[in-house]
């Protein structure tokens, strides 16, 4: 079964803001580690419910991205019977706890 994966204004948010910081039209390897993000937000296509709770919200999930100290949390939603994953949130996973209704 194919879910369809929606990023949420706030995510479209940090989707821009990260590729600015990482410098990734300038750089190959930023733009390939960007690249790989992205992908890997594809992969909720498909398997959206292997990734585990969050400690914040049980009903939400998250994705971990990338290798330490460069970890990003892919903060997301399934809705099942919409089949569909609303990516709510993107973040650098040693910042401290969010509050669910920010990202909502």
């Amino acid at each position: 079964m194919v879910y369809r994966v929606k990023l949420m204004p706030r995510a479209q948010r940090d989707l821009v803001r990260l590729y600015g910081w990482i410098g990734a039209d300038s750089s190959d390897a930023a733009l390939a580690w960007y690249r790989g993000l992205k992908d890997a937000i594809r992969t909720l296509r498909t398997t959206p419910n292997r990734c585990p709770s969050t400690p914040e919200d049980s009903a939400l999930r998250h994705l971990l991205y990338g290798t330490r100290p460069h970890v990003y949390r892919i903060i997301y939603r399934v809705l099942e019977k919409q089949k569909q994953v609303d990516v709510l949130h993107i973040r650098h996973g040693a910042r401290q706890g969010f509050q669910p209704d920010e990202v909502i």
